[in-house]
């Protein structure tokens, strides 16, 4: 099995390029399927999710070439609307295939999707959300059987929750549908105002992406298009809390600030300089890092779940105690216990966490236990003394695009 080994103590230094969102480039190539023509997606980061995505693109009858960091995907000839369980285990974000394989063929069959395992995470959201716009769902034996027999049909539809995924699900099953969707109290992430560019671009009508209400006039056909996946704001929040932790300097280029602003205010907080320039950000942290009295992730705009494990890695040499409330998942401090090994001083109970500051991380053997809790290790590990090897990193690489060659670009000791 591969591990990371880190010999922490190195100040980074330099600068990289931010791969596309993971968040982003997953619904997109899930809505090649409802494109009857090529689509060509840049910027598409080298990622196992991705490398599922394209698996079950393939076993549903689509053509798929990955030439460096575009992926070309037709979907002319898709044959199939079931998606095999193992390659529901894999990826928690398969569930977004839902809204695209009935968009395009009227019918669909998954099992449960895996992932991460951060707590419930159910997709009632999602499936309530089909049933209106016509879609019959029937479980059994662990699979969800879903067939819109009569066509989608538009529908007004309010959700209890702004869920990225449901939000993802409805624009996918509704931009094909007959008449007008409008989605209520929809999740506001730049991911959904991507997918919304993508399916314009191939000729969707989608209207109101990026705020709470959005609008969705079916059409009869999509044709083939071509697209750019936005930066990754986790990875950069990652590279920036990697740059803090260690008294470092680090520029990070292609990214986008306006999606970052509760994320860069955090980083303010806790001492480090920030200098925002167009599409560039740079992180100056020359000094003890300050606490931060309180972070909560929240919907956006609102500071994002998954930079929580990266920002609670970095506290933990901070002066001074921070708390943070985790508002989203349920079961998102199991990496805890794995940065305890490393001499954190954690305390959690429920949702919040209270993190006191030390003055010293010690190298140690641990293991990820989910995506960002691995990369919170990482972080950790490039401050400690001495060596640190993280195991089951099979984790960091469903999200990451090589970050330890990205580091070691930034003067980390660090090899898998």
């Amino acid at each position: 099995m591969a591990e990371i080994v880190i010999r922490g103590g190195n100040r980074l230094n330099g600068e990289i390029t931010v791969q596309g969102a993971k968040n982003s480039v997953l619904p997109i190539l899930a809505a090649t399927i409802l494109c009857k023509g090529d689509c060509a997606v840049h910027n598409c980061p080298n990622l196992s999710d991705v490398d599922v995505s394209i698996k079950i693109l393939e076993g549903l009858g689509c053509n798929c070439l990955r030439e460096d960091n575009t992926v070309i995907v037709d979907s002319r000839d898709i044959s199939c609307y079931k998606i095999p369980e193992h390659l529901m285990r894999e990826m928690r974000s398969s569930v977004v295939f839902l809204g695209a394989i009935i968009g395009r063929t009227g019918k669909a069959v998954i099992s449960s999707p895996g992932g991460c395992e951060l707590g419930p995470r159910p997709i009632d959201l999602h499936l309530s959300a089909l049933e209106k716009l016509g879609v019959q769902i029937i479980e059994e034996h662990g699979y969800l059987y879903c067939d819109a027999r009569d066509g989608l049909k538009g529908a007004e539809i309010t959700l209890s929750f702004p869920s990225v995924g449901a939000t993802e699900n409805i624009i996918l099953a509704a931009a094909c549908a007959e008449g007008m969707t409008i989605i209520h109290n929809a999740a506001k992430e730049p991911e959904i105002s991507d997918l919304a560019d993508f399916l314009n671009s191939a000729g969707a009508r989608i209207y109101g992406s990026g705020s709470d209400t959005i609008y969705i006039y079916g059409v009869k056909t999509l044709s083939g298009t071509e697209h750019s996946i936005i930066p990754d704001r986790i990875v950069a929040s990652t590279y920036m809390a990697a740059a803090a932790i260690t008294g470092g300097n680090v520029c990070l280029n292609g990214v986008m600030p306006s999606h970052m602003v509760a994320i860069l205010s955090v980083f303010r907080d806790s001492g480090c300089e920030i200098d925002v320039k167009g599409k560039t950000i740079r992180i100056k942290s020359s000094n003890k890092l300050l606490r931060v009295p309180t972070v909560r992730s929240l919907a956006y705009p609102g500071f994002p779940t998954d930079s929580g494990p990266i920002i609670i890695s970095m506290l933990c040499m901070s002066r001074g105690t921070s708390v943070f409330v985790e508002n989203i998942f349920e079961n998102r401090f199991r990496y805890v216990d794995e940065l305890k090994r490393l001499g954190a001083k954690i305390k959690t109970e429920g949702k919040i966490a209270v993190v006191e500051g030390v003055d010293r991380l010690s190298g140690a053997n641990c293991k990820c236990t989910d995506l960002r809790g691995g990369a919170a290790l990482v972080i950790a590990g490039l401050a400690a003394h001495g060596e640190t090897v993280i195991e089951e990193i099979r984790h960091i690489n469903r999200g990451y695009d090589n970050i330890v060659k990205s580091l070691k670009t930034l003067n980390a000791d660090i090899k898998e």
